[in-house]
């Protein structure tokens, strides 16, 4: 079946479906004189074109018409589902991947909701998927703090009135108690502002945590907050069915201008980077480039930038405790050796062993070893007390000006009782 296009349509609306600018931009740049409409310049946006006019904006004329295509966004918390806030906070728009195209939202979610969010270029697409006369369900899981029971939510079925407003039916199950909080899928196909919260409100709950789960056959699954996927167009085509392709008037015949790109996952997404799993103490995605081969000799930091006026030399290392020692027959030719406490008493022990190897040996006698060799048995041939005796040490006599007692062998003091 082809698109039925309309004969006539808002100049703003063909040049926000276009992908230029939103209505209300397309508007402002017409207010400032830059479209023309057949070669004359457009002072109203009160104007109806058709596909035989040709329109420019800043003198280039309008690309072609696009194919209609629609995205899952999982929204994360704490952003707003508008282009422009007035209060300066962030946007969904703001956040989108810079290679996805101008993009609207199918209805909203609010700055504390989170899951899915369809994204369109289509505004006819839009407004029809978010109308409630379609009677797309939306489904939710709500965390919420108190105690209501089954019975409680079963009321929900036939709708429900509170400070004058109408809320329709609305499925309800709940699943489970975790501590004071409760957890509820919650079904609805109106989706009015803030409708979920009021009506539990109503109930004596107080909602802490909202997930959009499934909006008509869309679904969340395993969609990582902060990404968004492409669904297929045969996918859309066979969803949307004939009647509400033509209410929407979609163009599932156009070709795409930019190719599709895959934002399914984070390693499709940034296929530049290095394909392991980014990990951060920061609880965001703080990935390390590796160093490469052709990269300059200035060492690698991860933050280019952070210290600045010292790339030119790279900080010691100071040594750890845990670190073996090297020892000093390891030592380079240009390091100095540890060195050695001196005994107390007595040379050196190095001259000592240097003279003892220097002394005459005799020879004692031969033993016999296991294996029936001989062994040699040599001993050190006594010196003259004049060369052995060592220097005198000082004692408690030597200090008090009489004799220095002999100490006793250890022979003796074995002996000693």
């Amino acid at each position: 079946m082809e698109p039925v296009e309309p004969a006539e349509d808002r100049i703003a609306k063909v040049i926000a479906r276009a992908g230029i600018a939103s209505r209300r931009d397309a508007e402002a740049m017409i207010a400032e004189g830059r479209v023309t409409l057949n070669g004359k310049v457009l002072e109203s946006p009160a104007v109806n074109v058709t596909a035989a006019d040709t329109i420019t904006v800043d003198g280039e004329p309008l690309p072609a018409k696009e194919r209609t295509r629609l995205w899952l966004y999982h929204k994360p918390r704490g952003l707003v589902t508008t282009a422009r806030d007035p209060e300066g906070r962030p946007t969904v728009f703001e956040n989108l991947p810079e290679d996805l195209p101008r993009v609207v939202a199918v209805g909203r979610l609010d700055i504390n909701t989170e899951g899915l969010l369809l994204l369109t270029n289509d505004g006819g697409l839009a407004r029809v998927v978010a109308h409630p006369d379609t009677g797309w369900l939306r489904r939710y899981k709500v965390r919420a703090h108190g105690e209501i029971t089954q019975a409680d939510l079963d009321r929900l079925r036939d709708g429900i009135s509170i400070d004058g407003i109408d809320y329709g039916p609305i499925e309800a199950r709940l699943d489970r108690v975790q501590g004071d909080n409760v957890w509820i899928t919650m079904g609805l196909r109106e989706g009015k502002n803030r409708e979920i919260k009021r009506i539990l409100e109503h109930l004596g709950m107080r909602v802490n945590r909202l997930i959009r789960m499934s909006f008509g056959p869309f679904q969340l699954g395993d969609l990582e907050v902060g990404l968004v996927e492409e669904v297929k167009t045969k996918v859309l085509k066979d969803q949307l069915g004939a009647a509400l392709a033509a209410e929407a008037g979609v163009d599932f015949e156009s070709p795409v201008r930019e190719p599709i790109a895959p934002f399914g996952s984070l390693k499709k997404e940034r296929p530049e980077r290095d394909e392991r799993p980014a990990r951060s103490a920061r609880g965001r995605d703080d990935e390390r480039p590796r160093r490469r081969r052709d990269d300059d000799e200035r060492p690698f930091r991860a933050r280019d930038g952070e210290r600045h006026g010292h790339d030119e030399e790279e900080p010691k290392k100071r040594p750890s405790r845990l670190e073996p020692k090297r020892s000093v027959w390891r030592a380079g030719e240009d390091e100095v050796a540890p060195r050695k406490k001196v005994p107390r008493r007595g040379a050196d022990p190095r001259e000592e062993r240097a003279a003892k190897a220097e002394r005459p040996r005799e020879r004692v006698g031969a033993i016999a070893s296991a294996e029936g060799r001989k062994v040699v048995v040599e001993r050190l041939v006594r010196v003259p007390e004049a060369e052995e005796a060592p220097a005198p040490r000082r004692g408690r006599g030597d200090a008090a000006g009489g004799e220095e007692r002999p100490r006793r062998r250890t022979a003796d003091r074995d002996a000693a009782p």
